[in-house]
């Protein structure tokens, strides 16, 4: 289970009972903090060692919080663009067609196994690099096929070639 999965467990547990309030405002409270901290030493790197903030995004655990904190070095775009770029040999051709309104077009080709898989990952893969997106909306390409007029190696007549 990972630590999102972990606390969300826990602060349903919390959310739940009477302590509803408290929680919810500790929970703030201590984003808040850790939130206001993140963009000191975000904002030192940027002042003193500017590639060390590219260096730490690259981690996903400090990526998801740069993010929440609207402090990740990349845009939305940016980051979708990298994750697809490291799902395409699991799923094919993909595309990013752009953002509007808080949700991110995407193509998918006819790629490599069952279509709804590949469909899955892409989402997830965009979910993750780049939570503040409302939706994914995947379109699947159409496979075109040529036809020709007789079997490879032959002319138009039929003949050998």
């Amino acid at each position: 289970m990972s630590h999102g999965e972990r606390l969300e467990t826990l602060l349903g547990a919390l959310l739940a009972g009477s302590h509803r309030g408290p929680a919810e405002e500790l929970v703030r409270q201590l984003t808040d903090l850790y939130g206001e901290g993140l963009t000191r030493i975000v904002g030192t790197l940027r002042d003193h060692a500017p590639a060390s903030v590219g260096a730490i995004a690259a981690d996903d655990v400090v990526a998801s919080l740069l993010v929440l904190h609207d402090l990740h070095p990349l845009d939305a775009p940016a980051r979708v663009r990298r994750a697809l770029d490291r799902i395409r040999p699991q799923v094919g051709a993909v595309g990013f067609r752009g953002i509007d309104d808080g949700v991110v077009r995407l193509s998918l080709g006819a790629g490599r196994g069952c279509s709804s898989a590949a469909r899955a990952t892409v989402e997830a893969a965009v979910r993750d690099a780049a939570p503040e997106l409302t939706g994914v909306e995947v379109v699947a390409e159409a496979v075109l096929y040529q036809i020709g007029m007789g079997p490879p190696g032959t002319t138009p007549e039929g003949r050998a070639s």
